[in-house]
């Protein structure tokens, strides 16, 4: 989904628009293929979050606090039912009609295409509050309902009578499903039992019992098993036999937290779980023993994601980081191409055999890391620094998994009595070292294939205070260190001795290197912004604007753009050439992390509180963007988050760009630059440098043998003579040609000719010079050539020519075809003019013009290659 973003105010439109990631983003609706478990469809966004989904064979209907809507072609809203005073919990569709419940104990039945409400229905909640809900197969007009006080009705919902109550079982009922034989309907219940009951004859069949608390969602196998599986709040599932009545197998740690949803696909041996981990997974039953193997998966972040990076110089993989403790891998083209990397775990091995539960091996979730492509297929190429942890982790992406090497000063054993962890990371660009600095003031360097240390910055520590950031260089040749002693220090890679110190006015929170064109950009504790230039080592740049801590920066790929997000919810785009604030926009929720694409089209944003990667599009690379200056006293409008917004309000929006464009200053180029410039025709080069040499173009072009007749036409009809073979129509004939000859055949003058006859008295050449702009080079020899007394033409005319070239020098315009006509002009007549005295005052006024225009280009030219060939010195 793409939502297009305005700024308040006319002077400028925003640069990034915003994309949903929709592998993550999880309140949109999507269908997905079990066969490669891949979206086929996304919906519109909803102005809320889903919390009540159902489908049938055409609509899909969602529902968002009182609301409920239906989409089509799992895409677009096409009704909205609006009746419900409080928030909707169950949903049924019902043929033609749907069911929704609230939480005040309301059922409203509606029509489905008319949107009317067709019933309704009020229960007392200390009798019976409906907990859910169930249409029996084969049973008319009817639906069954299950309640909190764990009884049953079954109601017929066309004549509004109840049927059947049926006393229930002293416990809440949680899931009411269908099993596959008729009358007979599973009941899952708040103290963990299934009843298997049959409402025909309101007679129970059998009874399981699971003791991982209340049933959470039932399904049947319908390929010929007997088995049905049942999901627990922890995560479990449960397998039972309904043939001998006992439990079968069961799937531990199938989901990290409860089962959201459990179905068998029909008539097939899958099954397709769900979760609140973010999860969905399809487990197949193909082994001994009926215990169902993982196929297939997709799943995000269960918890908010904390640092995301760009991973590969493609821009498709988005590296994320969550308080989960998980690392993935999201793909910007297909959610296939998605992976995780798995928990940080203290002893893999040990955590792989006690599996998910085992809580206590798990690392603290991951808080910064460095990638790099260089040596990933040899040996690890991801560092990791985890949540006030002093060991830092190394990760294999091509394997997703975690890494071989845990780095860890040596000498340091009580750390966590201490207080000491690690704070900021960093990886060379050729892959071999990695670069951790501590909480204390450390700055060690590793190996990262064999995790050997080798070596600190600095005699016993590299700062006094906590290192906020290192960086090094692309040719490993400095190494830069940021510490809360407020120091920028810059080192020796090799031998690591100290080059120089820079004080800063404030502790810096973090910084953030272009290696392609050494700027260092430090974000300061007081909201500020220096940029140094790692070369000269000085600061070439201060911004100030933000009013809350900056979390994040990233550069463009150019190294041109700065983008900055900051606590107090804003996201802004800073110039470095211009040293200026270009862009600016605010969101509801503060930008944890961002990254820009190494191929400068996506920039990626995580937020507070929130599971989802958002893309916004660089709306520079294909629309039109005025780059100026914001004002000082610009405030920036709040912008939506996509996938945020409904489907009014993205018109709304697209209407508002409309009015924003319309107000961006569009450039239109004029026929004429200014008064110093000259202006080309942007007429084809064929038009007019060939004109000198026309008449070798036509001896190279000559046949070389005449041309011969065409053949008779093989039938006897009727042609008419010309070039091309034309038939007689009606046999009528073309008449002969009269022998009497038309004077006008005769006449020399042509349009052009007239026309310079007549600008010769009025001194206005546009329209000659329109009309030799329009002949081709052919028709601008003969003309010329016509100019002469011997081609049937006149000095006068002669004359007007070589003012109407002196009008085109005047104005400046079509400098290029004034020189090519002059060429040829000269060539035809330059005996004749040197002959004619008016002819040769004309030239000779002309020449001066010619020269002073030529000059005036020579020295533009000269100051531009100037200008050039310093800019060239100084990149040397």
């Amino acid at each position: 989904m793409t939502s297009i973003i305005i700024t308040s105010t006319p002077i400028t439109s925003s640069i990034m628009t915003p994309i949903t990631l929709n592998n993550i983003i999880n309140n949109n609706i999507n269908n997905m293929l079990v066969n490669k478990l891949g979206q086929i469809a996304v919906s519109n966004a909803l102005p809320e979050s889903i919390s009540c989904l159902a489908a049938d064979r055409m609509l899909v209907f969602a529902s968002y606090g009182n609301i409920l809507t239906a989409f089509a072609r799992n895409k677009e809203v096409v009704h909205t039912y609006k009746g419900h005073e409080a928030e909707i919990h169950l949903v049924q569709p019902f043929g033609d009609h749907v069911i929704s419940i609230d939480a005040n104990n309301v059922i409203i039945i509606w029509d489905v295409k008319t949107e009317e409400e067709y019933l309704q229905l009020s229960f007392d909640k200390s009798n019976f509050t409906v907990s859910a809900i169930m249409h029996p197969s084969t049973y008319l007009n009817k639906i069954l309902l299950g309640s909190q006080q764990g009884s049953l009705q079954l109601w017929n919902v066309k004549t509004n009578k109840l049927l059947f109550s049926f006393p229930g079982w002293e416990s809440g009922v949680t899931v009411l499903q269908q099993a596959p034989a008729l009358d007979v309907v599973a009941i899952g219940l708040t103290s963990g039992k299934i009843f298997l009951h049959n409402i025909k004859f309101d007679e129970t069949l059998m009874t399981f019992q699971q003791d991982w608390g209340p049933i959470t969602s039932i399904s049947f196998r319908t390929d010929g098993h007997p088995i049905m599986a049942a999901g627990s709040p922890v995560g479990h599932i449960g397998l039972w036999d309904l043939e001998e009545k006992k439990l079968m197998n069961q799937m531990r740690d199938a989901h990290a937290t409860a089962i959201a949803g459990l179905t068998f696909v029909h008539g097939e041996p899958l099954l397709v779980t769900n979760g609140a981990d973010n999860a969905i997974r399809v487990w197949i039953f193909d082994g001994p023993g009926g215990q169902g193997r993982l196929l297939r998966f997709r799943l995000g972040h269960s918890a908010p994601p904390t640092f995301i990076r760009h991973h590969g110089q493609d821009g498709k993989q988005i590296l994320s980081a969550g308080q989960d403790g998980t690392l993935h891998s999201f793909s910007t083209v297909h959610d296939r191409l998605s992976k995780s990397l798995g928990h940080g775990s203290i002893n893999k091995a040990k955590a792989k055999k006690m599996g998910l539960r085992c809580l206590s091996l798990r690392l603290p979730p991951i808080v910064s890391f460095a990638s790099e492509l260089a040596r990933q297929n040899e040996w690890d190429g991801i560092i990791a620094c985890h949540q006030n942890y002093l060991t830092c982790t190394t990760w294999n992406y091509v394997r997703t998994t975690m890494g071989a090497h845990k780095l860890k000063p040596p000498g340091l054993k009580n750390s966590t009595a201490l207080g000491i962890h690690a704070t900021a990371v960093a990886l060379t660009s050729c892959g071999n070292f990695a670069l951790v600095g501590l909480s204390r003031g450390e700055v060690d360097m590793y190996n990262i294939q064999s995790g050997i240390h080798r070596g600190h910055y600095g005699k016993e520590r590299a700062h006094e205070g906590s290192v906020r950031g290192v960086v090094v260089d692309g040719i490993n040749q400095m190494t830069i260190t940021a510490g809360s002693d407020k120091l920028i220090k810059f080192w020796k890679f090799k031998t690591k001795e100290l080059i120089q110190t820079i004080t800063l006015s404030a502790p810096p929170t973090g910084i953030l290197l272009h290696r392609e064109s050494g700027m260092l950009a430090v974000a300061l504790d007081d909201f500020g912004l220096n940029v140094l230039d790692i070369e000269t080592r000085r600061i070439v740049r201060k911004f100030s604007g933000h009013n809350g801590k900056i979390n994040d920066m990233t550069f463009s790929p150019d190294g041109r753009w700065l983008l900055t997000a900051s606590m107090d919810c804003t996201v802004k785009v800073w110039d470095l050439p211009s040293g200026c604030l270009i862009d600016c926009f605010l969101l509801d929720s503060a930008v944890v992390s961002l990254s820009m694409s190494p191929t400068g089209d996506f920039l990626s944003t995580a937020h507070v509180d929130d599971l989802g990667i958002y893309l916004w599009s660089n709306k520079s690379l294909f629309s039109m963007i005025s780059l100026r200056p914001l004002p000082a006293n610009y405030e920036p409008a709040v912008v939506m988050l996509p996938g945020m917004t409904d489907e009014v309000e993205d018109e709304d929006t697209t209407a508002d760009l409309e009015e924003g464009q319309d107000d961006v200053m569009e450039y239109e180029s004029p026929e004429q630059l200014g008064e110093r410039l000259v202006t080309l025709s942007l007429l084809p080069e064929s038009r007019w440098k060939n004109l000198l040499n026309l008449d070798v173009i036509k001896r190279r072009n000559k046949p070389k043998e005449p041309p011969k007749l065409p053949k008779s036409a093989p039938f006897f009809i009727p042609t008419l003579p010309g070039l091309v073979p034309r038939f007689a129509v009606n046999g009528q004939e073309e008449a002969a040609p009269s022998k009497i000859v038309n004077l006008g055949v005769l006449e020399q003058k042509s349009a052009f000719y007239i026309q310079l006859e007549k600008a010769f008295e009025s001194q206005n050449y546009n329209i000659p010079i329109g009309t030799i702009k329009e002949m081709g080079p052919s028709a601008v020899d003969i003309e010329l050539r016509n100019l002469a007394p011997e081609g049937g033409g006149s000095v006068e005319v002669m004359q007007s020519f070589l003012k109407m070239i002196g009008s085109m020098l005047d104005t400046r315009r079509d400098f290029d075809l004034a020189q090519a006509y002059l060429a040829l002009f000269l060539k035809l007549h330059l005996r004749f003019i040197a002959s004619e005295p008016k002819l040769l005052e004309e030239i000779s006024s002309l020449s001066g013009r010619l020269d002073e225009s030529w000059l005036h280009l020579q020295s533009l030219f000269n100051q531009s290659l100037c200008v050039l060939n310093y800019m060239k010195s100084a990149l040397l």
